[in-house]
């Protein structure tokens, strides 16, 4: 299956508006999932919880976590990294991290829009959390492009031993 490069991982993550899907374990074993705006900065996904946040006390508590960036149109390109979570600013020192904030609001809506949101923000306090993809486990998928074949939308585990498409890949393989 077709694998981001490098180049093109760090470029999908930096493009604005693809939504970050995060996974935490509350106290009671139980997964919890959350869809937050982050931003992508020296090989770290970061984000910004508020302080009263159930991820934040889950990260806390546990800081394993899960996360998805993913985007609807072709060629469906997909980031899962599962990893720790490090809090790098706690909640109380905003405005050691104010830009980061920016930063983030602007990947979703117009600057202008962005300062507003800041403004009528400013007073709940939040952390700033970091996920750091080179001590993670990243991996990256997307559908063929050009001329590769269609064979490789599936890891080769997925395919059924005979079936057509087993065939086929194993054909393009040699």
């Amino acid at each position: 299956m077709p694998k981001l490069t490098d180049a093109e991982l760090h470029d999908f993550l930096d493009e604005g508006s693809h939504l970050l899907r995060l996974a935490t374990i509350d106290a009671d074993g139980m997964p919890r999932l959350v869809p937050v705006w982050y931003t992508h900065r020296d090989g770290s996904i970061l984000f910004t919880p508020r302080a009263e946040s159930v991820f934040l006390a889950n990260l806390r508590r546990d800081p394993r976590l899960a996360l998805s960036i993913d985007e609807d149109p072709l060629p469906y390109r997909k980031v899962s990294v599962q990893g720790r979570a490090e809090i790098v600013h706690e909640i109380g020192t905003d405005d050691q991290w104010r830009d980061i904030y920016r930063e983030i609001a602007c990947r979703y809506i117009e600057p202008e829009a962005a300062d507003r949101y800041l403004t009528a923000t400013i007073d709940q306090p939040r952390a700033l959390v970091a996920v750091d993809l080179a001590d993670s486990e990243v991996s990256t998928w997307r559908m063929p492009i050009d001329d590769e074949p269609g064979t490789g939308i599936w890891a080769r585990r997925y395919y059924a031993p005979g079936s057509r498409m087993a065939e086929t890949a194993g054909r393009l393989r040699r």
